[in-house]
C-alpha cells in the first residue's frame, strides 16, 4: 500500500492559488483515476479536479473555503499500488509503519516586507472596533491580493497588520475585502488603556493613536494614511443592495487595474463590409449543413484581424518594466458574455494557423463551453491580442478596455445599413451599403497614434476588400 499525495495542480502560467470550493468526495470514499474529486475555483475559472490515482481517500487536508498555493498538498490517497511514478501534480508520501502519517515539507513563504516598528496595527474585533494586534512579517501574498490592495491604495505596512485566515495565516481575497469593507470604521481600542477614539483623517489623530499605544511618532512617514471617507449615499426601502459575486469582484478589480496601468487611447474607423454581409447570407445554410456549425460574422471579423497583426506585429506586444515583448505566437482572445451578465475571454490559441472554417468551429466551441461553465483553466491563458464584438448588443461602437498584459483590443460595432457614396466607373453614386465601425483601445505607452490608428485602418481595408470565394 501507498500514500500520494494530492496537491494543487497549476491552473495556468499566471495563477498561482486556487479556492476550494466543495470536496465532491469525503474521507473515507472510495476513488476511481480521473473521477472529479472537489471543484476549484481561481481569479479566471472554475474547475473539477480529478483523481491522479485509483484507491480511498485517506485524508482531506484543505477545508471547502480555503485558498490553497499552487503545490501544496491537499488530500491524501491510499492506494493499493506498491510503487507509483511521481507525476507533476502528485508524489508518493513513504510509511515506515502502517499507522505512520505521511511526512510533508511546508514551502517557506516569500519574504514581502518588514514592517516598521512604528507602524500601527490595525485588526476587527468581533465588536466592529479596531484594535491593536502584532503584525505579521514575512508572509506570502498571492498576486490577487497584490492587486486589491494596488487598487484600494492600502500601504504594504499597514498589509502586515490585517488578519490572515488562510494557512500559516496567509490574507485570502475573503480576508482583504472583509478589511477594505470595515477600513474605515470608526472606534479604536488601545492596548492596555480601554480608551476609544475616533480615528479622523490627518495624522494628528494618528499620533495620538500611537502615544496612548506607547509608540513613538517620531517617523510619521511611516504611518499609513487613512482613506478618505466615501461619499454618502441613502438606500430607501425601494432599492436593493447585491453582493458581488467572485467574478464580478475579479473583473473590477481588473478593470480598474487595466486603466491604471495603461493609459488608454481609441481610434475609430467605419467600414463597408457589405460583401461580407452578401456572401455570408448567400453560404450560411450550405456551410451549416457541411460542416454543422453555424457562420457568424465574428470569425471573419477575426480573420481580417490576423492578417493585420501579421502586417504590424508590434500591436501584438506586451511590457514588462521597461522592455517590450514581442510575440511571435498569435493568440486571440474572444470576450463573451455570459448568462450570469459577466464576461469571460477564452483564447484561440496559434489562430493564425486556422482557416476560416476552423476559425468558425472555434469561436463557437470557446462561446458555448464559456456559457456552459465548461472551460478548463488553459483557454483562458497567454492570449496576446483581444477581439469584443459588442455589435451583438445592438451597440454601434464602443471603448474596449485592454486586457492585461496586452496592449490593445478591438471592438466591432453592429452592422447597419447606411446611405453611402460609391465609386463606379461611371462616377460616384449614393448606394445603401451595410457599414460598420470598429474600435481600437491602445496602450499609448508602446502604440502610438501612428500605429494604433493605421492597424484599425489595416483591418478595415482587409474587410472590405473580403473575397469569400476562397473560402467556398
Amino acid at each position: 500500500m501507498a500514500l500520494v499525495e494530492m496537491t494543487m495542480p497549476k491552473m495556468g502560467e499566471s495563477i498561482m492559488e486556487g479556492t476550494i470550493l466543495k470536496w465532491l468526495k469525503k474521507q473515507g470514499d472510495t476513488i476511481e483515476q480521473d473521477e472529479s474529486v472537489l471543484e476549484v475555483a481561481t481569479d479566471k475559472v472554475d474547475t473539477d479536479i480529478p483523481a491522479p490515482e485509483a484507491g480511498i481517500l485517506k485524508e482531506i487536508l484543505a477545508k471547502e473555503g480555503d485558498v490553497v498555493q499552487v503545490g501544496k498538498p491537499i488530500a491524501v490517497i491510499s492506494t493499493n499500488s506498491d510503487k507509483i511514478e511521481a507525476g507533476a501534480e502528485t508524489k508518493v508520501v513513504e510509511q515506515q509503519t502502517k499507522n505512520e502519517e505521511p511526512v510533508t515539507r511546508d514551502v517557506a513563504p516569500s519574504p514581502s516586507f518588514v514592517p516598521s516598528p512604528s507602524s500601527p496595527v490595525l485588526d476587527v474585533s468581533t465588536d466592529g472596533h479596531w484594535k491593536l494586534e502584532k503584525p505579521v512579517a514575512g508572509r506570502f501574498y498571492s498576486p490577487l491580493v497584490l492587486n486589491i490592495v494596488r487598487h484600494e491604495k492600502i500601504p504594504m505596512e499597514e498589509l502586515e497588520y490585517v488578519p490572515g485566515s488562510g494557512k500559516d495565516g496567509r490574507v485570502t481575497k475573503k480576508d482583504i475585502f472583509s478589511y477594505v469593507d470595515n477600513r474605515t470604521a470608526v472606534g479604536s481600542d488601545h492596548i492596555g488603556t480601554g480608551v476609544k477614539t475616533t480615528i479622523a483623517s490627518g495624522t494628528a489623530a494618528q499620533e495620538a493613536v500611537l502615544e496612548k499605544a506607547g509608540q513613538t511618532t517620531a517617523a510619521p512617514s511611516t504611518i499609513p494614511q487613512p482613506p478618505s471617507a466615501p461619499p454618502a449615499f441613502s438606500v430607501s426601502g425601494k432599492d436593493e443592495i447585491i453582493e458581488m459575486d467572485r467574478m464580478r469582484k475579479m473583473i473590477a478589480v481588473r478593470m480598474v487595474e487595466s486603466k491604471r496601468i495603461s493609459p488608454h487611447v481609441t481610434s475609430f474607423v467605419e467600414a463597408d463590409v457589405s460583401n461580407i454581409v452578401m456572401w455570408r447570407n448567400k453560404v450560411k445554410a450550405e456551410f451549416e449543413k457541411k460542416e454543422g456549425e453555424k457562420l457568424t460574422f465574428t470569425p471573419i471579423f477575426i480573420d481580417a484581424l490576423i492578417k493585420a497583426i501579421k502586417d504590424h506585429p508590434m500591436v501584438n506586444v506586451s511590457v514588462d518594466d521597461s522592455k517590450i515583448i514581442v510575440h511571435k505566437n498569435i493568440n486571440i482572445g474572444l470576450a463573451v458574455a455570459l448568462p450570469s451578465g459577466n464576461l469571460i475571454v477564452p483564447v484561440i490559441k496559434n489562430a493564425d494557423q486556422y482557416n476560416l472554417t476552423g476559425l468558425a468551429k472555434k469561436v463557437n466551441d470557446l462561446t458555448r463551453r464559456a456559457r456552459e461553465n465548461k472551460l478548463i483553466p488553459d483557454d483562458l491563458t497567454d492570449g496576446t491580442y483581444t477581439i469584443s464584438n459588442v455589435g451583438t448588443f445592438g451597440n454601434v461602437m464602443g471603448t474596449p478596455i485592454i486586457m492585461q498584459p496586452q496592449t490593445a483590443i478591438l471592438a466591432v460595432g453592429a452592422i447597419q445599413k447606411k446611405p453611402a457614396v460609391i465609386e463606379t466607373p461611371q462616377g460616384d453614386a449614393i448606394g445603401i451599403r451595410n457599414m460598420m465601425f470598429l474600435s481600437h483601445a491602445y496602450d499609448h505607452r508602446v502604440i502610438d497614434g501612428a500605429l494604433g490608428g493605421t492597424f484599425v485602418r489595416k483591418v478595415a481595408d482587409y474587410l472590405e476588400r473580403f473575397d469569400g470565394s476562397s473560402y467556398q
